[in-house]
């Protein structure tokens, strides 16, 4: 199946063809249902102390452990309005992608 995965406690996607995770997980829970997206929109803060690098570890782990692997084409975006998180994220998932494709 593809799909596509927006994580964000707040806002919603501009099109109605995402799959929304409120949380990192609710964001987990969708992918051992479904595996990997084709793409996914991450924001940083969750709520709380919840962020997407909570999911981001655990993406990895599951990826190193066999358990699931990166879809062809796959991509993904940040729109977090934290800065740090933002960069955060887009580096640890440049690395991902990089070793993972």
């Amino acid at each position: 199946m593809t799909y596509k995965l927006f994580i964000d406690d707040l806002r919603d996607p501009v099109t109605n063809d995402w799959k929304v995770a409120r949380s990192s997980a609710e964001a987990k829970d969708i992918v051992v249902e479904f595996g990997i997206p084709n793409e996914i929109a991450f924001d940083h803060d969750l709520g709380g102390e919840d962020t997407s690098i909570v999911f981001i570890h655990w993406l990895i782990n599951e990826m190193l452990d066999e358990e699931l692997s990166l879809p062809e084409g796959f991509k993904f975006s940040v729109h977090s309005m934290n800065p740090i998180g933002a960069s955060a994220i887009k580096s640890i998932m440049d690395n991902v992608v990089k070793e993972f494709s």
